[in-house]
């Protein structure tokens, strides 16, 4: 695999112009940097973050625990660029924004969520509006939203089930809008860590 990384990154230092401003031609640019990322492993997937003086590479696992180790050890192999922030996994993303897969657009402020817990698991229940079990574009959404307010290592890592319904569904248990998903995810992880005191 070490051998894959070098290479990838030789040719990514490479055609640092072009990535960079990846705008121009973005359909070739993607799919010659897609192939280069299935050479390492092939669930790996990635995203750029705005254009400025240094532009943000995200190496992502696609959602696949078996890529996490690929992603952790590509991102350790990289070289210093100095336009370039690498990071490894989708991190959290302050505001979040919409996602749009196809027609389908889901809004961040009309997504609301539950906690579930179940020992120390955590689960969380999405309300989505619109959404079709039998129609995977809204699970593929759902997903991206989680990995926007959470990021990626931490859907993967800490999160147990992931449930989604409509709005509509019986309100069982209270719900947030989902802006407010990290703060209170973090405040649950904290105290299910916490060890208990005697009584």
């Amino acid at each position: 695999m070490k051998d894959s990384q070098l290479e990838f990154w030789e040719w990514f230092n490479k055609h640092q112009d072009e990535l960079f401003g990846f705008e121009i031609g973005q359909v070739q640019t993607f799919d010659k940097l897609s192939e280069q990322l299935i050479r390492v492993h092939p669930d790996l997937t990635f995203e750029f973050g705005p254009k400025s003086d240094q532009r943000e590479f995200v190496v992502s696992a696609g959602g696949m625990r078996d890529a996490f180790s690929a992603v952790s050890s590509l991102v350790a192999a990289a070289p210093k660029l100095n336009r370039w922030r690498i990071t490894a996994f989708r991190p959290r993303r302050t505001p979040l924004n919409s996602v749009q897969i196809g027609d389908i657009c889901i809004r961040p402020e009309d997504v609301q969520f539950s906690l579930l817990t179940k020992g120390s698991v955590i689960g969380i229940h999405l309300f989505i509006p619109g959404f079709q079990e039998d129609n995977v574009v809204y699970r593929q959404i759902a997903y991206l939203m989680l990995d926007d307010a959470l990021g990626e290592y931490d859907v993967e890592t800490k999160v147990g089930l992931i449930k989604i319904s409509q709005p509509e569904a019986p309100q069982t248990t209270k719900r947030y809008p989902l802006f407010e998903l990290h703060a209170l995810f973090d405040q649950l992880v904290s105290a299910l860590a916490a060890p208990s005191l005697p009584n």
